[in-house]
């Protein structure tokens, strides 16, 4: 073939592709009549034969547009070549091309925001069908007029940008049309990554410009899009057409005053980020959602208390439907009495009045509260009428039709198994997720405790099932919950002597026997690895053990168990060789206000447990502030502590009159319950244990020394080494974080008085947290000289660096918290004098314990780290209080395992933090007696008034003139 040939060819598929492009562009966008699309079409079709270039150029163009063109093109362009006629003249074919390339164009431009933005009647494109107010659009915003504080901070990002003349803020003629001052969303992102050092992704900078655009602030320039790390295009509201005029350049004042205002007011719209980003994606529709997104939201429904009642699989379907819609105005009617039920709503921020017919206003509803759903369940007209109470209410709304699906598929997704026609275990088909692989087909949801172990003995154990199962492994760490100690060995012993009372046994029946006995042994593997020394606790555990061991060594059909069960003996072993050395172990809690500690004076017990049965030394006041010293078992409860100490005071009440209350060093008391334990160990940092007549608890104040400082080493701080400080801090919360049981936990969260287990090593890592809390804000109140202040501001940001280094995460959160603790924040003065650098850091700091969103950020974070490392525990109590007020323990009689499922994930965090041993590698040593001494008891006042007062005192307010 020559050369001629095959260009000839190239060119006539280039036709070819040109042909279907334009079929397929007419088709899209010029929805004319089907006389008028084939006479374009006829006129397309002719057109293929003009100049080279020109049809090159809309191959290339109309390809991209028209790819995976559909049969029916196809067809429609067969058919217009078979109608095709005589060939226009040269001129009319050119004019032809140039048509079609201005219409693709035209297009393209509208789509990505460069074209103008009111399209002209007779535009060949249809315009976008407008969102109807069931569906809000993403790109508009969710307020009337911006925030002062949002209008303030767009001022003055806008006013850096028009300053530099390098910025991406351009004015830009596109389409004829002049679009002022206006930016692609790629390069506000680069330039907010470069000018923050807080923001360190993209996405975040996208966040930021987010949370500017939803309230105004910025646009796109269409109103089309929100804002997006793309090439589209955005401006600020005082540069679009009828707004403030843009000309001239910003003088040195304002540039000044824009600076200072970035410096002190960025983090804020750093912190908006997230959550607008999330009020961005549930304004999209649900086939726009990415899986990403999908997630996002998914974390944040988990936290809403109202949709806690609902099972992990409903929260996913949420996560696609359920849309966010705001209101600007109060009055605004939501639905009126009587009206169809559609939808069913959640308040996020907010409130609402509920109006009944001839009733008026019935309630209030709060943030938290939802309401319509009743409508939806019922089918009904709805029962009140409901009216904004305020401005800017934003809600979540899930439409009928999507929470009737979700039902029916949960529903049809659910296997129901029962005995004597009530439910005993309900399963729920495991939904298969991207990346991941389960061997089992279902999950139990709720069950009976006897039907639940086993289901799991029959499917979780034995030969065929290998690895770990969330449902084993749940079960393990939650039984305690349901299904005391004594209860469950009663059932595995009547599982593993099952064939006690049958006579004549097939081979069959045996070897389903011996199964079983195998599976129940392998059960109590699993159960003292998952819980550890806590097996062992209960005599029954071990007497079971030990039955369990004689069964095996009598039994040939069980040999291969006897290495399960002698490493289970072997374990048992050591836990009483161990409670045997540190039996009669004696603690005290000192007078003074330090933390508790051996009665030997080692205040720093490496990795000591603190046992039930140990003894702890302590006092107990009355009104008049004298008092009286007991020693009683870590169990004791208040009841008898508070009779003893009646007794020794000579108060000549009866038990029933008198009361166990804390007194804090603020003044406020806290009564325990009779049947509550860990009494002394549960104290706050300056709190007092008192014993008083029930009808004069107003009589109780603190002690004169509950205001001042806790007993501690008296160093000066500059000489010590910060790195070599937060080296021995970690150390030593270390061995606090170890001693703690996951257990303990669940004791915390549902009241230790309905176990009657004590909490004291919790109770001692989060007594750690405010110490170290509060030692900030007392070391900087009490500094006297500026100069001395602004060193320490600057060692406790290094501080929290050196912490977050080392993975102690409750130490990091505990040093900035005090940082940011208000009689530390007043101290301008200081502040002023912190050198840019630190600030910055500290901004970082902040940011990263940001509590919107639940924390996010820390999630974020932490998720990415490996163990060993130090969790932020206040944290894991509230996800741990949060799923059990938020769901109910038992649900129609059967045990909400979805709940147990939410609690085991938490308790199996502690265990992920402590997988591995920390081997920290020591600074080089300048004072390692001395800091181990400071450091194991700090100096502290934990009196928020005290501290507001010696804040005014170093540092008085300063006087406006």
């Amino acid at each position: 073939m020559s050369k001629r040939e095959q260009s000839e060819q190239r060119r006539s598929g280039q036709f070819v592709a040109s042909d279907e492009a334009a079929l397929c562009v007419l088709l899209r966008y010029r929805r004319h009549s089907d006389s008028e699309r084939d006479k374009h079409l006829l006129s397309a079709t002719s057109a293929t034969t003009a100049a080279t270039a020109a049809t090159t150029t809309i191959a290339t163009v109309a390809t991209a547009i028209a790819a995976g063109a559909t049969s029916a093109v196809v067809k429609l362009r067969r058919r217009v070549q078979r109608q095709q006629r005589p060939q226009s003249t040269a001129f009319e074919m050119s004019n032809k091309n140039k048509e079609l390339m201005n219409d693709i164009i035209t297009n393209c431009k509208l789509k990505n925001g460069f074209g103008p933005g009111v399209q002209p009647a007779a535009a060949t494109s249809p315009t976008k069908r407008p969102l109807s107010p069931d569906h809000p659009n993403p790109a508009l915003p969710i307020t009337e007029t911006p925030s002062p504080a949002m209008n303030r901070m767009g001022w003055a990002l806008r006013t850096i940008l028009v300053v530099d003349n390098s910025s991406c803020l351009k004015d830009r003629k596109v389409s004829g049309k002049l679009i002022r001052k206006c930016a692609p969303g790629t390069e506000l992102v680069d330039w907010l990554v470069n000018l923050a050092p807080i923001v360190h992704t993209r996405a975040q900078a996208a966040g930021m410009w987010q949370a500017l655009l939803e309230e105004g602030v910025l646009t796109h320039v269409n109103k089309e899009q929100p804002f997006k790390d793309k090439c589209f295009l955005y401006r600020f509201r005082l540069d679009e057409e009828g707004g403030a005029p843009a000309a001239g350049i910003p003088q040195a004042e304002d540039l000044n005053a824009a600076n200072e205002h970035i410096r002190e007011a960025l983090s804020a719209l750093f912190q908006r980020g997230p959550d607008a980003t999330l009020r961005m994606i549930l304004r999209k529709p649900s086939h726009e959602r990415t899986p990403e997104e999908l997630e996002l939201v998914f974390e944040e429904l988990v936290h809403i208390a109202a949709l806690s009642h609902l099972s992990t699989s409903i929260k996913r379907e949420l996560s696609s439907i359920i849309v966010f819609e705001a209101h600007a105005q109060a009055g605004t009617i939501l639905f009126n009495q009587g009206d169809e039920g559609r939808s069913w709503y959640i308040l996020l921020k907010g409130s609402v009045d509920v109006v009944i017919h001839g009733k008026g206003t019935v309630a209030t509803l709060k943030t938290g509260d939802d309401f319509g759903k009743l409508a939806l369940i019922n089918d009904a007209p709805r029962a009140a009428t409901i009216v904004l109470k305020e401005n800017n209410c934003h809600l979540l709304r899930v439409d009928k039709e999507h929470f009737n699906r979700i039902l029916r598929d949960v529903e049809a997704n659910t296997l129901r198994l029962q005995e004597h026609g009530k439910d005993v275990l309900v399963l729920e088909r495991v939904a298969k997720q991207r990346g991941q692989h389960s061997a089992f087909k279902y999950t139990v949801m709720s069950g009976t405790p006897a039907k639940m172990l086993e289901h799991l003995l029959e499917t979780r154990l034995g030969q065929t099932v290998s690895g770990m199962d969330p449902f084993l492994d749940d079960f393990l760490l939650t039984h305690i919950v349901f299904m005391p100690v004594v209860q469950l060995v009663d059932e595995l012993a009547n599982y593993f002597h099952c064939d006690a009372h049958e006579e004549a046994q097939t081979p069959e029946d045996r070897e389903y026997i011996i199964n079983f006995k195998k599976r129940v042994i392998q059960f109590m593997q699993k159960w003292v690895m998952a819980v550890r020394h806590a097996a062992f606790e209960e005599p029954s555990v071990c007497d079971f053990i030990e039955d369990l061991a004689a069964e095996v060594e009598a039994d040939p059909d069980l040999n291969e168990e006897a290495s399960i069960i002698h490493n289970v003996l072997t374990q048992m072993a050591r836990y009483q060789e161990d409670r045997n050395q540190n039996a009669g172990q004696k603690w005290k809690l000192p007078t003074n206000g330090q933390p508790i500690c051996l009665f030997s004076g080692n205040a720093t017990p490496s990795k000591t447990v603190i046992r039930p049965d140990d003894d702890i030394i302590f006092r107990v006041y009355c009104a008049d502030h004298t008092y009286c010293t007991l020693r009683f078992p870590m169990h004791t409860t208040a009841e008898l502590i508070k009779a003893c100490a009646a007794d020794k005071l000579q108060l000549n009440r009866g038990p029933d009159d008198l009361c166990l209350v804390e007194v804090k060093s603020n003044g406020e008391r806290s009564v325990f319950k009779d049947n509550d334990v860990s009494i002394p160990t549960g104290l706050t940092l300056n709190g007092r244990l008192f014993v008083s007549v029930k009808d004069h608890l107003d009589a109780l104040t603190q002690l004169p020394e509950q205001e001042c400082p806790t007993d501690g080493v008296d160093v000066d701080l500059e000489i010590l080494s910060t790195k070599e400080l937060a080296y021995h801090i970690t150390i030593f919360e270390w061995d606090l974080f170890w001693a703690v049981h996951e257990y303990e936990l669940l004791y915390h969260t549902f009241g230790r008085h309905h176990f009657g287990k004590i909490t004291a090593n919790l109770d001692v890592f989060l007594r750690r947290f405010n110490e170290v809390q509060y030692w900030i804000v007392t070391e900087l109140v009490s500094t006297q000289s500026l100069s001395k202040r602004v060193g320490l501001v600057r060692k406790f940001i290094k501080l929290a660096a050196y912490c977050k280094e080392y993975q102690n995460l409750n130490a990091f959160f505990a040093i900035v918290m005090g940082l940011s603790n208000m009689a530390v924040t007043r101290l301008h003065q200081t502040w002023e004098k912190i050198p840019s650098k630190f600030r910055k850091i500290f901004q970082e700091f902040e940011a990263l314990i940001d509590p919107s969103r639940n924390h996010r950020a820390y999630r974020v974070f932490v998720g990415k780290l490996q163990p060993p490392l130090i969790p932020f525990m206040p944290l894991l109590l509230k996800d741990m209080t949060f799923a059990h007020e938020g769901n109910k323990t038992s649900l129609d009689g059967l045990v909400n395992f979805e709940k147990m499922h939410m609690m085991a994930q938490t308790m199996r965090t502690i265990r992920f933090c402590r997988s591995r041993s920390l081997g920290l590698e020591p600074p080089s040593p300048k004072s390692e007696g001395e800091v181990r001494s400071y450091i194991s008891s700090f100096r502290v006042i934990d009196n928020q008034r005290v501290l507001t007062a010696m804040s005014q005192k170093v540092e008085p307010t300063r006087k406006l003139n």
